[in-house]
């Protein structure tokens, strides 16, 4: 498969993976399917890892990626300007910002499960107010904690659910756009389209 193809590919992943990303954060400003204060919903959410990081920093080489097939092997054959080793290296560096926003939203994700969701529960004083019930992961392992969130109603499975789906999509996200600095290692390096195994002969595909 040709360089820029490969990177096409990768490019056409990683659009609906932002999508999903982003819809997801968005669910979590809505716990449990609700409409709370800003002062109830988890810190994470505010984070923007989904939005910001697997979202809209992820748009950018994703659409690099895509554009990079014009530039492609193939599509070169015999125009020494055509600029495909220096279109190969930059998907190298969106490919690097990409790593680093799904890293983000990842990192984000991976606290935010550790920590629960924030809810109304019940403290050790008997008062109840909204807080973080739960303790280093505890309530991954032992669903019965999860009867210590009082409200909003489902707020466990629903961030559960969601930054779980964050941190497998963002971690889909951060092996593709490793993938994309390697394929563009290679692109950059092998500047001639017969080096690519491309094109044959006179340039026919």
């Amino acid at each position: 498969m040709c360089c820029g193809g490969c990177a096409k590919c990768l490019g056409v992943v990683l659009i609906p993976l932002a999508i999903l990303c982003t819809i997801a954060n968005i669910l979590l400003f809505f716990p449990g399917g609700t409409i709370q204060e800003k002062d109830h919903i988890s810190d994470e959410v505010w984070y923007f890892g989904g939005i910001l990081g697997s979202g809209v920093l992820m748009f950018f080489p994703a659409l690099v990626f895509l554009g990079l097939k014009n530039n492609d092997c193939c599509g070169c054959c015999g125009n020494e300007s055509c600029g495909k080793r220096f279109a190969m290296f930059s998907s190298i560096i969106f490919a690097a910002v990409g790593f680093v926003g799904a890293g983000y939203s990842f990192i984000v994700s991976s606290v935010a499960l550790h920590n629960g969701p924030k809810c109304y529960s019940m403290e050790n004083t008997n008062k109840t107010i909204w807080q973080y019930p739960f303790q280093d992961g505890d309530y991954l392992t032992d669903k019965e904690l999860w009867s210590k969130c009082q409200s909003p109603e489902s707020i466990v499975p629903w961030n559960l659910t969601l930054f779980s789906l964050l941190l497998v999509m963002s971690g889909a996200q951060m092996v593709l756009c490793a993938i994309q600095a390697v394929n563009g290692l290679l692109g950059t390096i092998c500047g001639d389209c017969k080096c690519c195994g491309c094109c044959k002969g006179d340039g026919a595909i």
